[in-house]
Protein backbone atom coordinates (compact mmCIF):
# COMPACT_ATOMS: atom_id res chain seq x y z
CA UNK A 1 0.00 0.00 0.00
CA UNK A 2 1.35 3.55 -0.95
CA UNK A 3 1.57 6.02 1.87
CA UNK A 4 2.07 9.66 0.56
CA UNK A 5 3.86 11.84 3.22
CA UNK A 6 2.78 13.63 5.79
CA UNK A 7 2.67 17.50 4.95
CA UNK A 8 1.38 20.19 7.43
CA UNK A 9 0.05 23.17 5.72
CA UNK A 10 1.06 26.63 7.51
CA UNK A 11 -1.89 28.76 8.46
CA UNK A 12 -3.35 31.12 5.44
CA UNK A 13 -1.81 34.06 7.42
CA UNK A 14 1.88 33.10 7.37
CA UNK A 15 1.86 31.81 4.00
CA UNK A 16 0.16 35.27 2.70
CA UNK A 17 3.02 36.67 4.98
CA UNK A 18 0.26 38.97 6.59
CA UNK A 19 1.11 37.56 10.10
CA UNK A 20 4.93 36.90 11.78
CA UNK A 21 3.77 34.20 14.18
CA UNK A 22 7.52 33.98 15.83
CA UNK A 23 7.74 38.11 16.33
CA UNK A 24 3.77 37.88 17.50
CA UNK A 25 4.60 35.47 20.25
CA UNK A 26 7.55 37.26 21.40
CA UNK A 27 5.13 40.46 21.79
CA UNK A 28 2.53 38.48 23.57
CA UNK A 29 5.00 36.90 26.20
CA UNK A 30 6.12 40.78 27.00
CA UNK A 31 2.84 40.56 29.13
CA UNK A 32 2.45 44.38 27.32
CA UNK A 33 -0.38 45.83 25.32
CA UNK A 34 0.96 46.21 22.14
CA UNK A 35 0.64 49.79 20.07
CA UNK A 36 -0.63 48.39 17.12
CA UNK A 37 0.35 51.06 14.15
CA UNK A 38 -0.96 50.27 10.43
CA UNK A 39 -0.32 52.89 7.94
CA UNK A 40 -2.23 52.58 4.49
CA UNK A 41 -1.85 55.15 1.45
CA UNK A 42 -4.00 57.79 2.48
CA UNK A 43 -4.53 56.97 6.41
CA UNK A 44 -2.98 55.58 9.54
CA UNK A 45 -4.95 53.58 12.66
CA UNK A 46 -3.09 52.98 15.59
CA UNK A 47 -4.56 50.87 18.03
CA UNK A 48 -3.50 49.92 21.93
CA UNK A 49 -4.71 46.01 22.04
CA UNK A 50 -4.15 43.04 24.74
CA UNK A 51 -4.16 40.09 23.76
CA UNK A 52 -6.47 37.65 25.95
CA UNK A 53 -6.99 33.66 25.21
CA UNK A 54 -10.74 34.13 23.29
CA UNK A 55 -8.45 36.88 21.57
CA UNK A 56 -7.20 40.16 21.13
CA UNK A 57 -8.82 42.95 22.93
CA UNK A 58 -8.87 46.79 22.07
CA UNK A 59 -8.48 49.13 24.43
CA UNK A 60 -8.26 52.12 22.93
CA UNK A 61 -8.12 53.22 19.06
CA UNK A 62 -7.36 56.36 16.95
CA UNK A 63 -8.00 56.44 13.05
CA UNK A 64 -6.38 60.02 11.11
CA UNK A 65 -9.30 60.76 9.57
CA UNK A 66 -10.33 61.88 13.05
CA UNK A 67 -7.76 64.27 13.14
CA UNK A 68 -10.63 66.54 11.31
CA UNK A 69 -11.91 67.34 14.77
CA UNK A 70 -9.16 68.86 16.01
CA UNK A 71 -8.97 70.93 12.96
CA UNK A 72 -6.58 68.87 11.19
CA UNK A 73 -6.48 70.25 7.19
CA UNK A 74 -3.70 68.04 6.39
CA UNK A 75 -3.54 64.28 4.91
CA UNK A 76 -4.20 61.92 6.73
CA UNK A 77 -1.48 59.97 5.61
CA UNK A 78 1.90 62.05 6.16
CA UNK A 79 4.18 61.91 9.06
CA UNK A 80 2.74 64.98 11.41
CA UNK A 81 -0.67 63.35 10.61
CA UNK A 82 0.79 59.98 12.01
CA UNK A 83 2.31 61.37 15.35
CA UNK A 84 -1.03 63.67 16.34
CA UNK A 85 -2.88 59.84 15.54
CA UNK A 86 0.07 58.48 17.65
CA UNK A 87 -0.67 60.95 20.05
CA UNK A 88 -4.51 61.00 20.19
CA UNK A 89 -4.33 56.88 20.80
CA UNK A 90 -2.17 57.36 23.27
CA UNK A 91 -3.80 59.79 25.48
CA UNK A 92 -7.16 57.34 24.86
CA UNK A 93 -4.90 54.39 26.34
CA UNK A 94 -3.68 56.42 29.39
CA UNK A 95 -6.92 57.95 30.33
CA UNK A 96 -8.17 53.97 30.66
CA UNK A 97 -4.99 53.12 32.86
CA UNK A 98 -2.56 51.78 30.00
CA UNK A 99 0.98 52.86 31.31
CA UNK A 100 3.18 51.01 29.01
CA UNK A 101 3.20 49.22 25.57
CA UNK A 102 4.96 47.52 23.13
CA UNK A 103 5.28 48.32 19.58
CA UNK A 104 3.31 46.07 16.49
CA UNK A 105 4.21 47.10 12.99
CA UNK A 106 3.08 43.84 12.04
CA UNK A 107 5.40 42.47 8.67
CA UNK A 108 6.67 45.96 8.07
CA UNK A 109 9.97 46.69 8.08
CA UNK A 110 11.18 49.67 10.27
CA UNK A 111 13.08 52.74 8.79
CA UNK A 112 14.20 55.88 10.48
CA UNK A 113 11.62 58.54 10.62
CA UNK A 114 9.08 56.81 9.20
CA UNK A 115 5.50 57.02 10.01
CA UNK A 116 5.24 53.69 12.03
CA UNK A 117 7.57 55.45 14.27
CA UNK A 118 6.06 58.79 13.96
CA UNK A 119 2.83 57.63 15.54
CA UNK A 120 4.79 55.49 18.27
CA UNK A 121 6.53 58.68 19.18
CA UNK A 122 3.19 61.00 19.64
CA UNK A 123 1.96 58.09 21.68
CA UNK A 124 5.49 58.00 23.63
CA UNK A 125 4.87 61.69 24.11
CA UNK A 126 0.93 61.32 25.52
CA UNK A 127 2.74 59.90 28.55
CA UNK A 128 2.49 55.84 27.38
CA UNK A 129 6.11 54.05 28.18
CA UNK A 130 7.33 52.14 25.23
CA UNK A 131 10.91 50.93 24.66
CA UNK A 132 12.55 52.45 21.86
CA UNK A 133 16.09 54.17 20.50
CA UNK A 134 15.85 57.68 20.44
CA UNK A 135 17.81 57.61 17.39
CA UNK A 136 15.43 55.73 15.58
CA UNK A 137 12.51 58.50 16.27
CA UNK A 138 11.85 61.08 13.62
CA UNK A 139 13.45 64.51 14.72
CA UNK A 140 11.35 67.33 15.95
CA UNK A 141 11.01 69.43 12.93
CA UNK A 142 10.38 66.39 10.44
CA UNK A 143 7.77 65.40 13.49
CA UNK A 144 6.72 68.84 13.04
CA UNK A 145 6.16 68.79 9.08
CA UNK A 146 9.45 71.60 8.63
CA UNK A 147 10.27 69.19 5.63
CA UNK A 148 7.30 69.55 4.08
CA UNK A 149 7.35 73.53 4.60
CA UNK A 150 10.91 73.95 3.47
CA UNK A 151 9.99 71.76 0.01
CA UNK A 152 6.70 74.23 0.02
CA UNK A 153 9.29 77.09 -0.51
CA UNK A 154 11.81 75.09 -2.78
CA UNK A 155 8.70 75.07 -4.78
CA UNK A 156 6.48 78.02 -4.59
CA UNK A 157 8.61 79.85 -7.70
CA UNK A 158 7.42 77.45 -10.23
CA UNK A 159 3.54 77.34 -9.56
CA UNK A 160 2.54 74.89 -11.56
CA UNK A 161 4.73 72.27 -9.87
CA UNK A 162 3.45 73.80 -6.50
CA UNK A 163 -0.04 73.77 -7.10
CA UNK A 164 0.39 69.94 -7.77
CA UNK A 165 2.26 68.77 -5.37
CA UNK A 166 0.10 70.59 -2.25
CA UNK A 167 -3.02 70.45 -3.90
CA UNK A 168 -4.50 68.14 -1.01
CA UNK A 169 -3.46 70.95 1.33
CA UNK A 170 -4.56 74.10 -0.97
CA UNK A 171 -8.12 72.41 -1.40
CA UNK A 172 -8.25 72.69 3.12
CA UNK A 173 -7.32 76.34 2.86
CA UNK A 174 -3.75 75.76 4.14
CA UNK A 175 -0.59 76.41 3.26
CA UNK A 176 2.04 73.88 3.35
CA UNK A 177 5.03 76.21 4.18
CA UNK A 178 2.32 77.08 7.54
CA UNK A 179 1.97 73.01 8.37
CA UNK A 180 4.54 73.61 11.04
CA UNK A 181 2.51 76.15 13.12
CA UNK A 182 -0.80 73.78 12.47
CA UNK A 183 0.63 71.04 13.61
CA UNK A 184 1.31 72.77 16.92
CA UNK A 185 -2.43 74.07 17.20
CA UNK A 186 -3.86 70.52 16.68
CA UNK A 187 -0.97 68.62 19.41
CA UNK A 188 -2.60 71.62 21.86
CA UNK A 189 -6.17 71.26 21.18
CA UNK A 190 -5.61 66.90 21.69
CA UNK A 191 -3.49 67.65 24.67
CA UNK A 192 -5.81 70.38 26.25
CA UNK A 193 -8.91 67.83 25.64
CA UNK A 194 -7.73 65.40 27.87
CA UNK A 195 -6.42 67.32 30.58
CA UNK A 196 -10.51 68.94 30.64
CA UNK A 197 -11.74 65.03 30.62
CA UNK A 198 -8.65 64.00 33.46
Amino acid sequence: MVRSPQYNLPYRRRRNSTTDYSRRRRLVLSGLPRLVVRPAGKHITVQVVEAHATGDRVLAAAHSSELKEYSWKGPGGNVPAAYLTGSLAGYRAKSKGVGSAILDVGTRAISKGSRLLAAMNGAADSGIKIPHGAEILPTKERARGEHIAAYAKMLSQNANEYQRRFSAYLKQNLKPEEVPAHFEEVREKISHSFERTA
